[in-house]
């Protein structure tokens, strides 16, 4: 990576880059990290861990020109944090249970946001990042707030919240549809479906990742039934379309 930065004899494109413009290409790296997961594609996983590692080299090459700190310090960052972490595996400390070690690796977590000083918000959602996916910032600030006992009891009062901000939404629709109420209310949705994901022990991103993909499977085999048919699927009439879509359902069932 040294040598494809140099300002020499280096890659004009790797050389032009910095933190911000490699960020996008480390979200994108990651997520197809999980897809290749999803897939259950070894092969693909392993390459596709490879040009996640690139990124973390290509960060640290990044700091180390600008002598804010070397790859290293990187990789004894994390070994440090994960023995401050797992007391209860490198100490003596033992928890009664699961439950317990989670409240303790958040105290942990408070305890390091502390000692780093960046901060002197002393709230319990303190220290979440902003640039984290929306639906992420949302199940960990509903997370911390569960830590302190503001939380619901189980998934059924979640679930009559959520019929609730429904119903908030089709009244705005109702009433005009005002686009920032709307965006308001159906914002309102969103967090509380991270909240019924959260309490039913669901990954949201992996759950939303896997109804994309039964979309894509099922709209790709009503294109492929209506060509079979000789016409387009757009040229379809939508009582058409939904004929198909219902037969592509019963397709995927049955196989």
């Amino acid at each position: 990576m040294a040598r494809l930065r140099d300002p020499q004899n280096g890659c004009p494109w790797d050389v032009q880059q910095d933190f911000s413009s490699i960020a996008a290409y480390t979200i994108e790296e990651a997520y197809e990290v999980a897809d290749a997961i999803d897939r259950q594609d070894w092969t693909d996983l392993c390459d596709e861990l490879g040009d996640l590692l690139l990124q973390v080299v290509f960060h640290a090459q990044m700091a180390s020109e600008r002598g804010l700190f070397e790859f290293a310090d990187v990789a004894h960052a994390i070994s440090a944090k994960m023995l401050r972490r797992h007391p209860h595996v490198f100490g003596d400390t033992r928890y009664a249970d699961l439950t317990e070690q989670m409240q303790a690796w958040e105290q942990i977590k408070s305890a390091e946001r502390a000692a780093k000083g960046a901060s002197m918000d002393d709230s319990a959602l303190a220290g979440i990042s902003t640039g984290l996916p929306e639906w992420k910032r949302a199940y960990k600030l509903q997370q911390r707030a569960a830590a302190t006992g503001f939380e619901w009891p189980g998934p059924e009062p979640v679930l009559e919240k959520l019929a609730e901000e429904v119903e908030e939404v089709r009244v705005e629709f109702a009433d005009g549809a005002d686009p920032a109420r709307l965006q308001d209310e159906i914002g309102d949705v969103l967090f509380v479906m991270v909240n019924l994901a959260r309490h039913a022990g669901v990954d949201f991103s992996q759950a939303l990742r896997h109804a994309n993909a039964k979309f894509e499977r099922r709209f790709r085999q009503m294109e492929q039934l209506a060509a079979a048919e000789g016409t387009a699927f757009a040229e379809r009439t939508l009582d058409e379309q939904e004929q198909l879509w219902q037969r592509a359902k019963q397709a995927e069932r049955a196989s």
